[in-house]
């Protein structure tokens, strides 16, 4: 028997190619071994939404909500849901729900210098050379007449 990662791989081929009802069929298979698989439960309701059944879509994606209620893409598809099934104004609360939710991902920054990711962490400068080399354009010009032609006269 394939791994479930084996089967949501699967899956998700058979959505990306726009077969959606074996799509969900094996995102159910997936549910029922797995009833806490987040992804699978996430895709299940974009599968709905792609077959254009929204209220199947919706039902779905309140599930995936009570999985991870502050996860900013469980929002965004609700309100996405909502909002082909006519519902502007619960659309707007959960779009509203998807910012909010972004936010509270930005509050804690990551300790000093450290970043989640190493390929993600920011660049260190470099030390600056212990001699810099001679800049002529810096140097001292010697005294030069004045631009009227006279000379300055020096008491």
């Amino acid at each position: 028997m394939p791994s479930l990662q084996e089967q949501y791989d699967d899956a998700m081929f058979d959505f990306s190619t726009a077969n959606y009802d074996s799509a969900i069929a094996k995102f159910r298979s997936i549910l029922a071994g797995d009833p806490q698989n987040f992804d699978a439960q996430l895709s299940l309701g974009m599968a709905y939404y792609r077959k254009e059944d929204y209220a199947a879509a919706i039902a779905e994606g309140h599930k995936a909500e009570k999985l991870r209620p502050n996860d900013q893409l469980v929002h965004t598809n609700l309100s996405l849901f909502y909002m082909k099934s006519g519902d502007k104004k619960t659309a707007e609360h959960y779009g509203l729900q998807a910012r909010i939710a972004s936010w509270k991902e930005n509050m804690v920054p990551p300790a000093p210098g450290q970043a989640t990711e190493p390929e993600l962490q920011m660049a260190k400068p470099k030390a600056p050379p212990v001699k810099y080399p001679d800049m002529p354009w810096k140097k001292k010009q010697p005294n030069r007449p004045p631009a009227d032609g006279k000379e300055e006269k020096k008491s």
